[in-house]
């Protein structure tokens, strides 16, 4: 992601603790290329956990990171839908709305 497309406090707090966020960042390339998953659903999978802990920001960025890796906006959606009896349907809707934030801005 180009420094350009963060969000504005992740970007100010990248530049006031830049190696604390390259040792982040770096970690989860090394977790996400430790194993057999593809990038795809390694982010799919991230995307169900932020839902899961109703982390906006997280659910944003793995929605951009996904689609990124070529899920499909019905991908995105059935992912956060797949969750509606383990994390609740109100849990779900905030999570497909902060979806939709980032899926409308692909398609604008």
């Amino acid at each position: 992601m180009s420094e350009k497309s963060y969000p504005q406090w992740y970007s100010f707090l990248k530049k006031k603790h830049g190696n604390f966020f390259e040792a982040l960042e770096r970690l989860g390339e090394e977790v996400r290329a430790a194993g057999p998953l593809d990038k795809k659903t390694s982010h799919l999978i991230q995307l169900a956990a932020a839902a899961a802990i109703r982390s906006e920001g997280s659910v944003h960025s793995h929605v951009r990171q996904a689609m990124q890796a070529g899920a499909k906006p019905e991908e995105i959606v059935h992912t956060i839908v797949l969750l509606t009896s383990t994390i609740g349907f109100p849990n779900t809707s905030a999570a497909l709305s902060w979806a939709h934030d980032v899926i409308g801005e692909k398609k604008g």
